[in-house]
């Protein structure tokens, strides 16, 4: 019994003793399999992906909180010309017999939100207003704020059919039309998306109800508009400078507009000014 506490003390002390660095890396290396050196290798791989993962939305958070911080300074230094006529309101609900029987408009530019035609057709562009059906612009009674004048009408490419019916059920007839041709700020074209082909040009229908305003001038501007492209559904300065030569000192609405938009002597109609 006493040589057995012996030998059993003894190697106990002997497993106690501790090994050496050199003992240890040579334990683990002996250990390492081919199958441990690659799983270690795709979870180096996965969690390189999640950190990239993570960097990314964290700028994507940044660029965000960014964009956002500048529209509200934008809106606080922004100062609505002196002598514009915006009104906030719901354009569906708005009472529209009460300001036709004010005033009779001789030109009306409208840039309605049109229904696109697939459920992604801007390939992951946010689109940041809401859409409306056809028969909701179908509503809009333009032809009720005009005797004699005309209408500017933005059409999207699934949209001309539409309008053009529009436009007749309303009372106007179609007399021309101004093709926007986008830039960037280095005056190249500005490829948009597009479903078939990359969209460069917007296209806005000319219509006329009744008869030519008194103070119409022929032959101005042009039906080709080249300018930089900006924020989203902001037209281009050229239109409106387009409109008060052709109708000089003219009454002028614009419905769904916003607030960059708002021009001196025009009235602006829309749920974003």
């Amino acid at each position: 019994m006493l040589q057995y506490l012996e030998e059993s003390s003894s190697s106990t002390a002997m497993e106690a003793i501790p090994l050496s660095m050199s003992e240890v890396e040579n334990i683990i290396v002996d250990s390492v399999t081919d199958d441990t050196i690659l799983a270690l290798l795709q979870k180096e791989i996965q969690l390189k992906l999640e950190i990239e993962a993570v960097q990314s939305e964290v700028l994507l958070l940044e660029k965000t909180l960014n964009l956002n911080q500048e529209d509200e300074r934008d809106l606080a230094e922004f100062e609505a010309p002196k002598w514009c006529v915006p009104i906030k309101a719901n354009v569906m609900t708005f009472d529209w017999d009460k300001l036709a029987k004010n005033v009779q408009f001789d030109v009306i530019v409208t840039d309605p939100p049109w229904q696109l035609a697939t459920n992604a057709p801007t390939r992951g562009v946010a689109i940041a207003y809401q859409q409306l059906p056809d028969v909701c612009i179908e509503d809009i009674p333009f032809h009720k704020l005009q005797t004699n004048g005309f209408l500017f009408i933005w059409v999207i490419n699934n949209k001309y059919a539409k309008a053009f019916e529009l436009m007749e059920k309303w009372g106007y007839t179609y007399v021309d039309d101004i093709t926007w041709v986008k830039q960037t700020v280095n005056r190249r074209m500005a490829k948009g998306h597009g479903y078939y082909l990359q969209h460069a040009k917007e296209t806005c229908l000319v219509a006329r109800k009744g008869n030519d305003p008194i103070n119409f001038r022929r032959s101005v501007g042009s039906d080709v508009i080249f300018s930089e492209r900006r924020g989203q559904s902001q037209k281009p300065e050229e239109l409106y400078e387009m409109i008060e030569e052709l109708v000089p000192n003219g009454k002028y609405l614009e419905i769904f507009g916003r607030k960059n938009n708002l021009r001196d002597y025009w009235v602006t109609i829309g749920n974003e000014l």
